[in-house]
């Protein structure tokens, strides 16, 4: 099975949400978006706020999936989170950003990796 890299994205996407639903967290949001950026995944656990940057990768050739957050997603996402909270009018809440990095084998099968309090 082929994919494009649209495709690969939002198939990690889709599996890193049943991930999230299947170790009992609620999914606030999927692809939040707000002027220029986009949050992969809101979820919500124990009454924090997570916001979750999701990597899927086909092969290493460019290293594990979770080296594909650079500092500068780290930041993007940082301010996303902060545009989230403007737009929703949240003016406290605890909250984490965790990385979920997905790695196919070619077939349908894939290794998860979930790092909490990624950065």
């Amino acid at each position: 099975m082929s994919y494009s890299g649209n495709n690969k994205g939002k198939l990690g996407e889709i599996i890193a949400a049943k991930y999230f639903e299947e170790h009992n967290y609620e999914i606030v949001e999927k692809n939040y978006r707000y002027k220029h950026g986009e949050i992969d995944l809101i979820c919500r656990k124990e009454g924090i706020l997570i916001f979750v940057e999701v990597k899927s990768r086909f092969s290493l050739q460019y290293g594990e999936p979770e080296y594909g957050v650079t500092k500068a997603k780290q930041r993007q996402v940082r301010k996303m989170a902060a545009a989230y909270f403007y737009d929703k009018g949240i003016d406290e809440c605890e909250c984490r950003f965790d990385v979920i990095a997905i790695l196919f084998d070619g077939n349908k099968d894939y290794t998860l990796n979930h790092i909490e309090n990624a950065f």
